[in-house]
């Protein structure tokens, strides 16, 4: 990577409903480098996309995407909570984003592990991921919070590249102890508040690449690019461009 990567968050998420069609279409109007989503799974076993613990958006507190089986998610409108949605939208199921978007943009995965699935479902739903996925390169990457998911995930598919997601509060001690003991990861994605270059020193003499996460305001995007970082994951994907071609002097 020449330079740092500007990845829309659950596609253009401020323009359409997170994770649908509509947000992925508008945020591919922006000459993004890649998407970043969340996958989970329906009742059924269909890896599906949606990033919250659980429905509230929807109108359904309390309620979880494994509650539903995948025809049902279907039937249901994803994109009503969106103030502006211009049309009605049924969950969107990672075979069919694959399908749509793997030759127009690089990917972000993440698996999302809830503490109330079995470990046959997380390990599912890994495999499930990895299958669709294929032989990519490195155009493709899988990430999780879950670091069991990820070791898992290696021994499925040794090749792939799996990054592992870090919490707020973990810094580049972490970093270093977590890249230490597991030398698979082909990276780590962490908080914009704990990047730093105690952070991208860590990283760098490990040899791996660094995402970070949510960046939004002036302030952030400039310190990850200036710092920089391989992928940017950001909110607002135009804002993150537009300044990454100002640092650079582009017209």
């Amino acid at each position: 990577m020449k330079r740092t990567l500007v990845f829309s968050h659950r596609g253009a998420n401020r323009e359409a409903a997170e994770n649908t069609r509509s947000a992925f279409d508008r945020a591919l109007a922006y000459p993004i480098d890649g998407i970043e989503t969340d996958i989970q799974l329906s009742h059924d076993g269909v890896a599906v996309l949606w990033h919250d613990r659980f429905l509230g958006k929807l109108g359904l507190p309390g309620k979880r995407i494994d509650d539903f089986d995948h025809a049902e998610l279907q039937a249901m409108d994803f994109a009503a909570h969106f103030a502006h949605a211009e049309k009605t939208e049924g969950v969107m199921s990672l075979r069919e984003f694959l399908a749509a978007y793997r030759t127009r943009c690089r990917l972000l995965l993440e698996i999302k592990n809830r503490a109330w699935e079995q470990p046959a479902r997380h390990e599912a739903k890994v495999r499930q991921t990895l299958e669709l996925a294929g032989e990519a390169g490195d155009r493709i990457l899988v990430s999780s919070f879950d670091l069991n998911s990820l070791i898992y995930a290696h021994r499925c598919a040794p090749q792939f590249p799996l990054v592992l997601n870090l919490e707020p509060e973990h810094g580049a001690d972490f970093a270093r102890s977590v890249l230490a003991a597991q030398p698979f990861l082909h990276g780590l994605c962490v908080h914009i508040d704990t990047l730093d270059e105690a952070m991208i020193g860590v990283l760098r003499e490990c040899g791996k690449r660094i995402a970070v996460y949510t960046c939004n305001s002036d302030e952030e995007i400039s310190r990850a690019l200036a710092l920089g970082v391989d992928i940017l994951i950001s909110d607002v994907p135009q804002k993150a461009l537009q300044i990454r071609a100002m640092m650079a002097g582009e017209k």
